[in-house]
């Protein structure tokens, strides 16, 4: 078989009230809302179409590994540090819970973020050089 995977199409997000974390997404990080009902809203995002699910209070994206540390599903990308740093003062400039950027020992920085639902993402200053090349100019 020589077909593959090539990309991930659509993400899904659970929140607790989709129209107040439709509203967030596009004031807080800038998503386009592309379709909104009772039950979900999906918004474009990075590249991605994210459904953002109507679920239980409680529930996020977040999971806990074998270390006991609370963990992100999804990494956002931006293109080098001064993208990075820039983004992290518009995020708390507008009330997004943000950590402080950091090192974890491996090229480039990163800060993680949550929204309004508490689930948690990442942020990193290391732009693919693949999606670079192919779709950023």
């Amino acid at each position: 078989m020589d077909e593959k995977l090539l990309r991930i199409g659509t993400t899904y997000i659970p929140v607790n009230n989709i129209e107040r974390s439709t509203e967030w997404y596009k004031n807080k990080l800038g998503a386009e809302v592309s379709y909104q009902d009772e039950d979900k809203g999906i918004i474009n995002l990075a590249n991605q179409s994210i459904f953002l699910v109507k679920s239980d209070e409680h529930q996020s994206s977040n999971f806990i590994d074998i270390y006991g540390e609370e963990r992100f599903s999804i990494t956002f990308e931006v293109d080098g540090l001064d993208a990075l740093k820039t983004i992290h003062k518009d995020f708390i400039d507008k009330g997004v819970k943000v950590g402080e950027i950091e090192n974890r020992g491996h090229s480039g920085r990163n800060f993680v973020f949550y929204d309004i639902d508490g689930n948690k993402f990442d942020v990193w200053s290391k732009l693919s050089p693949s999606f670079k090349e192919r779709f950023y100019k």
